[in-house]
């Protein structure tokens, strides 16, 4: 049933506010690529003594570096790490714009969701990125027992978190944060296969670019498929 939430996510790219939605997505995501590798080559450069060379890229020497060829490359190896975090920034974004078209195409008649101040999406978008970070730093351990299962193990632990996050997101605009959380704990597993299914082509350079929009249009099916599951309550 996941997959058919997001074939119904894939079927609407057509739709020009979606794709309007789905290029400023991919612009900023591409920016947000290239703000964080900027200030990866900062650190080097301000922390660092000796010019130093990195594979691919060459010796770092400031912007030349950031346009380089190798640089590019470099960037596209790095986003299969740096897109969990970028889709975690994409939520408070994009998000509620996404899911409104979704709602508006597939699920009309539905009166006005609830909708969350900058100042808390801002907040909530910080405390689930320090969690997103804190948690990986903490599954570091758990890859030094992995082996070969490694990305198996990348992709249960941030699928839990970006499914926790999204379907959270998506559903307290219809039910509010604390209804949110009940469905989502009593569906807690579909929830977080839906997002170790967002985790693992976010690994995928070039692909990955599209998935924050994909994954909150599936999320937003899966949510209204999840509640009207539920019992009248």
């Amino acid at each position: 049933m996941i997959f058919s939430d997001f074939l119904k996510a894939l079927g609407q790219l057509g739709d020009p506010r979606f794709r309007r939605v789905m290029l400023w997505g991919v612009g900023l995501t591409v920016a947000l690529l290239v703000l964080i590798y900027a200030g990866f080559l900062w650190v080097i450069q301000t922390f660092t003594p000796e010019m130093i060379e990195i594979p691919f890229v060459g010796p770092v020497s400031g912007l030349g570096t950031l346009l380089s060829w190798g640089s590019a490359l470099f960037m596209i190896g790095l986003s299969v790490f740096l897109m969990m975090p970028v889709a975690s920034v994409f939520t408070s974004l994009f998000l509620d714009d996404v899911a409104k078209a979704v709602e508006d195409r597939h699920y009309p008649g539905l009166p006005p969701a609830q909708k969350q101040s900058f100042g808390d999406a801002a907040i909530d978008t910080a405390n689930f990125f320090a969690l997103l970070v804190t948690v990986n730093a903490l599954a570091l351990l758990l890859y030094a027992f992995a082996g070969p299962f490694i990305p198996v193990v990348f992709w249960a632990v941030n699928g839990m978190l970006l499914g926790r996050e999204y379907f959270t997101l998506v559903a307290a605009r219809r039910m509010g944060r604390k209804a949110a959380k009940a469905l989502r704990k009593r569906h807690w597993l579909t929830v977080w296969w839906a997002g170790g299914l967002m985790a693992a082509p976010l690994s995928i350079p070039f692909i990955n670019l599209l998935i924050p929009v994909l994954g909150a249009a599936t999320f937003t099916h899966l949510f209204h498929r999840l509640n009207a599951m539920e019992p009248h309550r």
